[in-house]
Formats: C-alpha cells, sequence, structure tokens
C-alpha cells in the first residue's frame, strides 16, 4: 500500500508542510493520531469542510488514527482568518446545538468504531480554564511581534484587531498540547488557511513538552482562477440535505468549469488517479460525462448512493427533455393559492430558485425565469390555475436549475 503522504500529494491536497521528510517517513513507518479541528459556526458542515474530511477518511484508510475536535471553545472567540471584521458572537446553546450537528455529520465519513477514531469537544477543557494560570503556561511562549506577522491578523490590522481575537491562536496552540498530552497527536491537519496557527500549536507543544509534533496543510477548495468553489445562488453548498438539497448538490458538481473537473475528482472522490485522469483529459463535449461521474461519485459520498441515483435520474430527465421526472425538486401550493394568483416572484422564494423576492425580480428582469418553458417577461406575472399542465407546472431559473410546482388540495 501506498504511504498517504504520498496518496495526498499525488490527488493535490497537499499546500504546505513543517517537516516533509520527517512526516513522509513517520506515515511510513507507524500509526499516527492526528487532528483537524471543526469551528460550530453554523449548524452544518459545508464543502470547504467535505475537503477536510476527505483528507481525514484517506488517513484513516491508511491507518492513522482521526481526531475530530469540535471547538465548542474556540467558536465562543472566533477565527478571525480570513475576516475583515469580527465574527458575530454566538450564544453557548446556539454552539452547542451546531456542535451536535457537526457531531452527527462527521460520523457518517469517518469510522470511530474500536477507536479507530476520536471526537472530542474543546468547550471540555477551554471554558473552565484559569485565565492566570493559563496566561502563565501558555500566554508565556507567544511572541506578540511574532504574533502580529501572521497573515491572520495582519489582515486585520487597519480595521481593528480585538483582544477577544487575539486569543485565538493561543487556545488553538493549547488545543494540539492537550490533544499531545492526553492522546499522543502528533500532527495537526487544516487549510492552508490555517497555517499561522498551526505553526503557533506545534512550537508551544515542542517548547511544553520537548516532542516532535508536526503540522501540514491542504489546498483550498478553489476554481482554476483562484475563486472559492462551493458557493451558490443561496448560499454555501451544504452537507445537510434540508439546507442544500441532493439534487442541487448534485447539480453544482455537474456544473462545474471544464478546467477544474480533474481536480475536482482527485480531492473530492475516491476514484483511482488513472480514471481521474482520463475522465479529466476528456474534450469538448465528452467533458460532459466526467462531469457526470464527478456530480455522481461526491453525491454519493455525502448522501448515499440511492440520493445520488436520484440526482442522476433527475438530471438526465431534464436535460433529457423528459422533464417528468419525479426526482426532480417538487414544492406543493394549495390550489386556493392558484385561484387567488401567486407573483411569480413569490413562487420563485417559495420553491428555493432564489433567496430573496429582490433576487427574484432581477432573474425575472434579466430574461432567467420560465415556467413550463415559457419565459416570464414581468415580475408582477400572477401565476394561476390556467398554468397548470397536468395537475403541475414546472419552474425553471436559468438553463438548470428546475423545481416541480405541484398543487396540494
Amino acid at each position: 500500500m501506498k504511504n498517504v503522504f504520498d496518496v495526498l500529494q499525488e490527488r493535490g491536497f497537499i499546500a504546505q508542510i513543517t517537516h516533509e521528510d520527517e512526516v513522509r517517513k513517520l506515515l511510513s513507518e507507524k500509526n499516527v493520531t492526528f487532528y483537524i479541528g471543526f469551528d460550530p459556526t453554523a449548524d452544518s458542515l459545508h464543502v470547504g469542510h467535505f475537503l477536510q474530511l476527505m483528507v481525514m477518511a484517506h488517513m484513516q484508510q491508511h491507518g492513522h488514527r482521526p481526531i475530530a475536535l469540535i471547538g465548542g471553545g474556540t467558536a465562543m472567540v472566533g477565527d478571525p482568518t480570513g475576516k475583515n471584521d469580527m465574527r458575530r458572537m454566538m450564544t453557548k446553546e446556539l454552539i452547542s446545538h451546531n456542535s451536535s450537528c457537526f457531531k452527527t455529520q462527521i460520523s457518517k465519513f469517518i469510522d470511530f468504531s474500536e477507536d479507530k477514531a476520536i471526537m472530542v469537544d474543546n468547550s471540555d477543557w477551554l471554558l473552565d480554564l484559569n485565565y492566570v494560570e493559563f496566561l502563565r503556561e501558555v500566554g508565556v511562549h507567544f511572541s506578540v511581534n511574532r504574533m502580529l506577522t501572521a497573515e491572520c491578523f495582519k489582515s486585520r490590522m487597519e480595521k481593528g484587531l480585538t483582544f477577544l481575537e487575539f486569543n485565538y491562536m493561543l487556545m488553538q496552540g493549547y488545543d494540539f498540547l492537550v490533544l499531545n498530552r492526553k492522546y499522543d497527536c502528533q500532527m495537526q491537519l487544516g487549510g492552508d488557511d490555517q497555517w499561522s496557527n498551526i505553526l503557533g500549536g506545534l512550537e508551544l507543544v515542542r517548547k511544553c513538552e520537548g516532542k516532535s509534533v508536526y503540522g501540514m496543510t491542504f489546498t483550498l477548495l478553489t476554481t482554476s482562477e483562484g475563486k472559492k468553489m462551493g458557493k451558490t445562488e443561496n448560499g454555501a453548498l451544504w452537507l445537510d440535505p434540508q439546507k442544500t438539497s441532493p439534487y442541487e448538490f448534485y447539480q453544482y458538481w455537474r456544473n462545474v468549469s471544464d478546467n477544474d473537473v480533474e481536480r475536482c475528482l482527485a480531492l473530492l472522490t475516491f476514484l483511482p488517479m488513472e480514471d481521474v485522469r482520463r475522465l479529466g483529459s476528456l474534450e469538448d463535449a465528452r467533458i460532459n460525462e466526467a462531469k457526470s461521474v464527478l456530480a455522481y461519485e461526491v453525491t454519493k459520498i455525502v448522501h448515499g448512493e440511492a440520493e445520488a441515483l436520484k440526482a442522476k435520474e433527475a438530471a438526465e430527465a431534464i436535460f433529457g427533455g423528459k422533464g417528468k421526472s419525479d426526482n426532480i425538486p417538487a414544492v406543493d401550493i394549495s390550489l386556493s393559492e392558484l385561484e387567488a394568483g401567486i407573483k411569480i416572484t413569490d413562487l420563485l422564494v417559495l420553491a428555493g430558485l432564489t433567496p430573496s423576492k429582490s433576487e427574484a425580480r432581477r432573474a425575472v428582469q434579466q430574461g432567467g425565469v420560465s415556467l413550463n418553458e415559457n419565459k416570464v417577461s414581468s415580475f408582477d406575472y400572477l401565476v394561476g390555475k390556467n398554468d397548470l399542465v397536468d395537475d403541475q407546472m414546472m419552474l425553471q431559473r436559468g438553463k438548470k436549475n428546475f423545481v416541480k410546482v405541484k398543487v396540494n388540495g
């Protein structure tokens, strides 16, 4: 079996690493305990987290033990990385709820049976810390001058960096120290935007424990133009099917740019690299075959084979001109609503095709909305009983977003 380091490198995950030769040797000679942190700032993981879960899964498949660290404590402060303004302060109750959602979702991707992986929450050790003792044990090892050169702080200096946020790096570093002491955790992994935080943590462990520990970051999920992936018309691309339906999730990957197909296949599926390269090399119309494989494989990992098949069949029904598949997303409206008439802008929001009425108005004005394959030209258009075809209608935004509207009662 290949060293997992070589697998991650070949598939394009690795961005930065603290000691490449030592890490490669370590991963080939023993089963290593490593951790990745997830701050519960929402009630669902999104596709950016999914890339981290894929790294975790590859590591576990090669015999290494993951620690999934839920940041119930660090979320009380908020990571300033990549933020122009201070994060919204969340209540303990909200953080607890989000943490519970994260734990359920992560368990779908990682095997926690028989001590093959560990899930912990840093609120267990951060929330009851004695602040003076913490400063004496941890704060003494962090240079303010050096911290201010870190990108996560540098970018905030103009607008103002609060002392609350300034503590985040110390808290994350302390996580590594606790996990090293308790579970012999030797590596911290994370997105490349976490490089400064990871360096702070491994230096703290070395200073306090005199042990060699290591850090590795992986590439952020971006397009070939360098733009962040995972943004949809309705917001983030969530892993929770209630927030992003399996069909919408499938369609996102089915519609990625031709230039991004091979990279997404390598990062977000378990397909062998020879298949990834073959599919990625397809050109012109045949690249759609690769996109279909990508969409199916990613949806299967996140939502299961049954949902992936449903999404695939729905997409094929729409693009094949059939438009009758039961797997197309549907929304119910009452007969009384139709008899009174419902504005097309209200229907677009109700169907989830636009996040707001103002966005719905723009979509209509730009000629991007159709009802039963007829373009809607006015945002004041009232949808009524006359629009029904066999007790339903097909609402469309853009070329590839469809929702079936059905009469209920």
